[in-house]
């Protein structure tokens, strides 16, 4: 079956940096220029409005130079206005050569914001055209506010229609301009246009206030819409356009009968890119580039996925370069735990697993985040704590730390059936808590093991949450031994690990 091309018209550079707080520049701009035309491989880029700042004319310019330089220049576009010669000088200073003209594509706005005629506005449209065309720069023609337009004036939209099909353009561009288009509207209207002027070539360009805007997308499509425009992870003003990676991924998925020539295995590093650039982090439960959507959290999820990938869907982590994970935390099962173990190359007998569940399933009750470079922590924390009976118990503590005085520790700790409490300052929080744990021991007539060596160590990937494991070596007797402790707090876990100390002396 021969299947429809879709034409992807990028406009993160344009429309996306109207979403508030972002702003791109000149260099991120002509970096995600590139990636996105030569590794995501969108069909078209739309990278900036005309006349906006000298900023923004230098880096048009930039981008504009390095496509001329590639052969890409006509897959590079800019917006511009019905403003007399105005835009047009302005995009042959930027060396542009597709203008994206914007223009009225209801009543409402033509009358209210222009104060014009439709016969006037299509004279002024008709002269700037003209204009460009003697430039060498090619015309495609935004109708602003077109969605408004087909539900309370169709009859000026055909007009204009009609009065577009005499003129030498190459595109007409239909944005659903304050996103209140439904699915049903979407494929109505462009169904339309498509059928009553079948030489003419329409953009869909969705936005998402009613979070619709990929539903109204695929409708567009189906409806035979023959483009349509997209932006990095939805970027763009108020709830933003719809998504590029969702866009592909439902148009491979849910619409067999057309194809688009972006890879998708892009699509990810596209993302991540563009969240550092514009400062938006994305939602963990984002679809496709969210940290969630591939991650396994409840345990049977995780045992189904062994039994015949039972959960598993079209929506492959592989395709857009990323990996399937699980999630550890209170809704971990033993399958979650194994498959983590398994990516780390580990073993473990069934009883040390259970051990190793139940402590990961604590940990999550106590809004811990477990990762899977956690687990050796953690399953070093488990299989060592049980080697003892616990006789010593750090029943209570405060810590407190302040600029120009000495810290100070208060704790309150069980031996057998006794309770103590005691205060002490020292150099550091642990160094107070261990002054104040001397002096119970003296108290007790008991000696401390000497400290001899203090290691901390937390998992790769600088997350200032991980689990952070404090080894501690003392020296009692005529011998040396290790404890550990785990904890996202490196106080606590050294505090857990000298508690297991106090457990293991004679």
């Amino acid at each position: 079956m021969k299947r429809r091309y879709i034409e992807i018209m990028d406009t993160t550079l344009r429309d996306g940096e109207q979403t508030s707080g972002v702003s791109f520049s000149a260099s991120e701009k002509l970096a995600l220029a590139q990636l996105l035309l030569t590794e995501v491989k969108v069909d078209r880029v739309e990278i900036a409005s005309a006349r906006v700042s000298a900023g923004e004319l230098e880096a048009v310019q930039q981008i504009t130079r390095w496509a001329a330089s590639v052969g890409l220049i006509d897959k590079v576009e800019v917006l511009t206005f019905v403003d007399g010669q105005a835009s047009l000088d302005w995009l042959q200073a930027s060396g542009a050569k597709v203008m994206n003209l914007l223009t009225k594509g209801s009543l409402n706005h033509l009358t209210h914001q222009l104060k014009k005629t439709p016969d006037e506005h299509f004279t002024d449209i008709k002269q700037v055209i003209c204009a460009a065309g003697e430039l060498g720069v090619q015309t495609n023609v935004y109708l602003e506010d077109w969605s408004n337009g087909m539900r309370n004036s169709p009859d000026y939209v055909f007009q204009y229609l009609d009065f577009l099909s005499t003129q030498p353009i190459r595109r007409v561009l239909l944005p659903d301009t304050l996103g209140i288009l439904t699915p049903g509207e979407s494929y109505t209207y462009v169904d339309q246009l498509v059928a009553r002027y079948p030489n003419l070539h329409f953009d869909f360009h969705a936005h998402n206030d009613y979070d619709l805007s990929i539903a109204n997308v695929m409708e567009a499509v189906r409806a035979g819409a023959h483009g349509i425009h997209l932006t990095v992870n939805g970027l763009g003003e108020r709830a933003g356009n719809a998504p590029l990676a969702s866009a592909i991924a439902v148009l491979r998925d849910f619409m067999p009968d057309v194809r688009t020539g972006v890879i998708e295995k892009s699509l990810y590093q596209v993302s991540k890119i563009v969240e550092t650039f514009s400062g938006l982090r994305i939602p963990d439960n984002k679809p496709v580039v969210g940290d969630n959507v591939f991650t396994q959290t409840a345990g049977i999820h995780a045992d189904g996925d062994k039994k015949n990938n039972l959960y598993f869907n079209a929506l492959l982590p592989e395709r857009f370069g990323r990996k399937r994970s699980y999630a550890l935390g209170k809704m971990s099962g033993k399958a979650n735990i194994e498959n983590n173990l398994r990516e780390l190359g580990i073993q473990l007998s069934e009883d040390d697993l259970k051990k190793v569940t139940q402590r990961v399933i604590e940990l999550g009750d106590q809004k811990e985040v477990v990762t899977r470079e956690d687990l050796p922590y953690v399953i070093s924390d488990v299989l060592n704590t049980n080697s003892f009976a616990s006789r010593v118990e750090v029943l209570n503590y405060v810590l407190t730390h302040s600029k120009d005085l000495k810290p100070s520790a208060t704790l309150r700790v069980r031996i057998d059936e006794e309770h103590f409490e005691e205060s002490a300052q020292g150099d550091g929080q642990y160094d107070a808590f261990m002054n104040a744990l001397k002096k119970i021991y003296v108290k007790k007539k008991l000696t401390l093991p000497l400290l001899t060596d203090y290691a901390v160590r937390i998992p790769t990937g600088g997350r200032t949450d991980a689990l952070c494991e404090t080894i501690i070596t003392w020296k009692h007797k005529n011998g040396e031994f290790k404890t550990r402790g785990l904890d996202s707090d490196q106080t606590v876990s050294a505090i857990k690990a000298t508690q297991k100390m106090l457990n293991t002396l004679d």
